[in-house]
């Protein structure tokens, strides 16, 4: 989910001055892969976002085969919470929700974490549930978008989950949260950092496997507009617009041409290419299998992004 929010660069920056009014607002978003802080204000009818702040914290990576989260991820985490922590001071806290996803579900040693995160922070923590992150997603995206009466089919590769959401307009008709992301995959297919084509094949494969129990249905309800918004999808857009294989969308043979790209550089440490950033390239694989396992087991041909 947390992916699903206004792009900014990859890393946290010096929080900006305070000069918040009583009508800012703020949300914070602890995902799997990254952290983000966004601050806005009303003007009028509409809210302006006036700051964003993101971190790639990958809390996903640190967790265990017991879904412990180790010392060094969650002293990586307090401290973006820390700075987050600086900008949000002065709004108060009646107007700041912060949530955490799927990571934060799955952790065995989450209390401890939260209790120490809202410390850091300064404001209680939420943990939110996968059809929750699903709702807050569609309606996000929905915002963004004009209002139609077209069925939509919202997609969002987050570090731990994918969420997949069918609607109308501002309401959601069918919302799933499914157990893959760009950081898990990437740490079970790819984790030495080598990129071969059965690594690949097989990280697609478990993605259709997870996609298996409501491709169908999703099939059968059908949608007129597909449209993608996580970091993983701005990141393949970016890849494939800049390298000149799509334009404005996502299509389905770009996509493939980008897959034998990333299988052809052999290791993340070899991924050059063009609008993917660096502090992406070790979760870039593991997205990519998710994003082909989706088109292909939903038949999608053409994807747009939020």
């Amino acid at each position: 989910m947390s992916d699903a929010l206004p792009r900014h660069s990859e890393d946290a920056e010096d929080p900006a001055p305070a000069t918040d009014s009583p009508s800012t607002v703020a949300a914070v978003d602890l995902g799997s892969n990254s952290f983000h802080l966004i601050v806005a204000q009303f003007a009028g009818a509409r809210l302006m976002v006036v700051d964003r702040l993101k971190d790639m914290v990958r809390l996903a990576a640190g967790l265990d085969e017991h879904n412990h989260l180790g010392e060094e991820v969650m002293e990586r985490a307090l401290a973006t919470l820390s700075r987050f922590g600086q900008r949000l001071q002065d709004i108060p806290s009646g107007n700041i929700r912060v949530v955490g996803t799927n990571t934060l579900r799955k952790a065995r040693n989450g209390d401890e974490f939260v209790a120490r995160a809202r410390e850091a922070l300064g404001h209680d923590i939420e943990i939110i549930s996968g059809r929750e992150e699903a709702r807050l997603i569609y309606l996000g995206v929905s915002h963004a978008l004009e209002d139609n009466l077209d069925r939509r089919l919202v997609i969002d590769i987050g570090g731990g989950s994918t969420e997949l959401i069918l609607g109308r307009q501002f309401q959601p008709e069918r919302m799933e949260s499914l157990f893959m992301g760009c950081v898990g995959m990437s740490q079970e297919f790819f984790g030495s950092g080598e990129i071969t084509p059965a690594a690949m094949k097989a990280a697609e494969l478990a993605a259709r496997q997870e996609l298996e129990p409501v491709e169908e249905s999703f099939r059968e309800h059908g949608w007129d507009s597909a449209i993608g918004a996580s970091g993983t999808i701005l990141s393949v857009f970016d890849v494939v617009t800049s390298a000149g294989w799509s334009n404005e969308v996502i299509t389905a043979d770009a996509l493939k041409t980008l897959k034998r790209r990333v299988v052809d550089a052999g290791h993340v440490d070899a991924l050059d290419l063009p609008g993917m950033p660096k502090q992406r390239a070790a979760v870039f694989p593991g997205g990519v299998a998710v994003l082909s396992a989706l088109f292909k087991s939903l038949g999608i041909e053409r994807m747009q992004v939020s």
